[in-house]
């Protein structure tokens, strides 16, 4: 018997090895969607059956005398069926990567099964939990259950945080489950989103499992076979949890759908969200995406009725909408970096009794080093990025490749001592806070300062609990959280991802403020959010301020239009990277080539041009931009430039529909 093994290498097309079954019986026989072990050239790998036959396929381009046999089959049973092998041969077609590459994406890798899963429910009880719905959630979870699937699968539960979004998901999944179904509950994070976790496991107890990049393989492999042989239904995890093999599945669930994590950043780039789409059209079943800040796509997809929208207009704890204040930090004298607005809130809240969280999107003691005589500024040697200050450690760090120095005393280029750091991050803004309310109990969440497993949700446990009274972080501190003491939130800076060469840039920033500004005031009365600018007129700063969401994207959409870019035209990112600054240039530039000579009608190819991060570990990067109202043109314009051969030195990354431009 001939086997059809898949790999996980940028090979479109399985390669061919024998079986012979063992003397003694023993041993586990092929099947399609089971594993080999293999040996393919002096290295023992692993793969997947796609095909299997009697004699030699035709496609076999070697003479059977150099066929090999499998050392031996790893399952007892198939990982996948046919409507996993449908998807990952979509994602193969629509995201330009090999078959192989999209099913090893989409599969554990455990050799074997663990002994214990990795998050055990044994312990919950699931309850069936008859909580009381609000008139709009009731309307909202009926009116997705009973909306034509003709017309639309496709559903959006919008509204401001903290209005009871959460329970109509879940109510969504109950019913899914009665009717014998199962349920797919992503989330953008596990890490991040530990409450929603927790709301999820509590209400259907040993019935759910989480899958997500913490579990070693093994563990992921066993959550992946209680799924299979459904004595888990509803599944919750990040990203790669839509390839979960749900038998019967029913339902599809996008929690936070604006999320940049949704997006790989690794080969396949797929977006959980359109792997999502394709799904549940196949299959037939509701999606239900929800965020208060729907991605720019997703709300024009609205607007055109491609995505219903269902609304959510109130909090539902008691608290109102907190007060957003825009602090022009233009007229304010350069006093640290907590204005005096900010720490005036900040004594009212804490004399109160209540909590405060601050907000920044960067690491680190200090933003760059800088020579105050020429300007100098000190950069990574592997990358095209400024090192950042750790005072801690005391050394210059780059947030890219982890490369790290100690700060020099002079000027690397000048010789001036008139040196120092510009900028601040959350090291500065801890010190400076420690220093202006040193009785308050402060706590640090980023990566620098997490340095053991499950310290995050311990960490925010503990502020939930009221050990802490002010919290500092990045993005770990804006998704998703809900802590019912906190009245008032500050955004130390809202211009740092403002100006980044970057589309989509006002949409990030105006999400960031409302996400943040979302976590104050939801139980109790008088939340208070300050907004530190030095562009207060930007729009996307003005319009989160104001609370104006409608006029933000009738506004970014308008723009999207007139400048031409997502949703209003589709794009392909092509990046070459090399250790050669010239292999790399010079490859990009005969890519261009070859792409206008094949060009499609109404295609336009920007580039080829430097990233605008243009060395990242070493390697120097140049990117092509195809841009065009359709993607299947664009598609076949790329597939004609993966056909070509190219330097081995430089690596071609293909992004479709791209989050960023970096």
């Amino acid at each position: 018997m001939y086997l059809q093994i898949i790999l996980n290498l940028p090979v479109d097309r399985p390669f061919t090895y024998s079986y012979t079954p063992e003397p003694d019986g023993k041993g586990f026989s092929p099947e399609i969607g089971k594993r080999a072990e293999i040996m393919f050239g002096n290295r023992r790998t692993t793969g997947f059956i796609t095909g299997m036959s009697d004699g030699i396929p035709e496609s076999c381009p070697v003479d059977k005398s150099k066929i090999r046999p499998v050392n031996r089959i790893l399952d007892e049973e198939p990982l996948f069926g046919q409507e996993l092998i449908e998807t990952a041969a979509w994602i193969s077609r629509y995201y330009l990567c090999s078959f192989g590459e999209a099913v090893f994406a989409m599969l554990p890798s455990g050799r074997r099964e663990a002994a214990a899963a990795g998050i055990s429910f044994t312990d919950d009880i699931a309850e069936s939990h008859e909580n009381i719905l609000s008139e709009e959630q009731t309307e909202a979870v009926r009116g997705i259950l009973e909306f034509p699937a003709e017309k639309s699968l496709f559903h959006y539960l919008y509204g401001p945080t903290g209005s009871g979004k959460t329970e109509v998901f879940l109510q969504l999944a109950e019913r899914t489950l009665a009717s014998g179904k199962g349920v797919i509950y992503l989330v953008p994070e596990i890490g991040l989103t530990g409450q929603v976790v927790s709301s999820i496991t509590k209400r259907f107890g040993d019935t759910a499992a989480i899958l997500h990049s913490g579990l070693t393989p093994g563990k992921k492999l066993r959550e992946w076979k209680r799924i299979m042989h459904r004595e888990a239904r509803v599944i919750i995890g990040a990203r790669s949890a839509v390839f979960a093999p749900v038998p019967e599945l029913g339902l599809i669930i996008i929690d936070e759908e604006h999320d940049a994590s949704y997006k790989s950043q690794t080969t396949p780039r797929y977006h959980a969200r359109q792997v999502a789409m394709h799904r549940c059209t196949a299959i037939g079943i509701p999606l239900v995406m929800g965020s208060a800040t729907p991605s720019a796509e997703a709300w024009h997809m609205m607007n055109r009725n491609v995505i219903i929208r269902h609304t959510l207009s109130r909090r539902l704890a008691g608290g109102e909408m907190p007060s957003l204040q825009c602090v022009d930090l233009n007229r304010f004298p350069a006093d640290g970096c907590i204005s005096k607005p900010l720490e005036d809130e900040l004594r009212k809240t804490l004399d109160s009794g209540h909590q405060a969280i601050l907000f920044l999107n960067r690491r680190g003691f200090t933003h760059f080093f800088r020579c105050n005589s020429c300007g100098f500024e000190l950069e990574c040697k592997n990358c095209s990025v400024p090192l950042t200050y750790h005072r801690n450690e005391n050394r210059l760090r780059c947030h890219y490749c982890g490369w790290s120095a100690a700060p020099p005393e002079s000027c690397p280029k000048c010789g001036s001592l008139d040196i120092g750091s510009s900028g601040f991050g959350t090291e500065f803004i801890e010190a400076e806070t420690r220093a202006k309310f040193p009785n308050a109990r402060i706590i640090r969440i980023d990566t620098d300062s997490l340095k053991k497993k499950d310290e995050l949700l311990e960490k925010l446990d503990e502020f939930k609990c009221g050990k802490y009274d002010i919290m500092l972080g990045t993005q770990m501190v804006a998704k998703g959280l809900n802590f019912p003491n906190l009245q008032t939130a500050g955004i130390i800076l809202a211009d740092t991802g403002l100006h980044m060469p970057d589309f989509r840039a006002g949409e990030r920033t105006f999400s960031l403020i409302t996400q943040v500004a979302g976590r104050a005031g939801r139980y109790i009365p008088d939340g208070k959010v300050i907004v530190q600018t030095y562009s207060p007129a930007c729009d996307p700063v003005f319009f989160a301020c104001k609370g104006k969401t409608e006029d933000f994207y009738r506004n970014e959409l308008g723009f999207r239009e007139l400048t031409g870019f997502p949703p209003f035209s589709r794009l392909i990112r092509i990046v070459f990277r090399s250790y050669s600054e010239k292999t790399a240039r010079e490859t990009a530039a005969e890519a261009a080539e070859i792409l206008k000579s094949g060009a499609a009608r109404y295609a336009e190819i920007i580039g080829p041009a430097e990233c605008p991060v243009y060395r990242i570990s070493g390697n120097f990067r140049w990117q092509i931009l195809l841009k065009g109202k359709s993607m299947a043109p664009l598609q076949a314009m790329a597939r004609s430039l993966q056909g070509r051969s190219h330097s081995q030195d430089v690596y071609i990354e293909y992004d479709v529909d791209p989050v960023s431009l970096l």
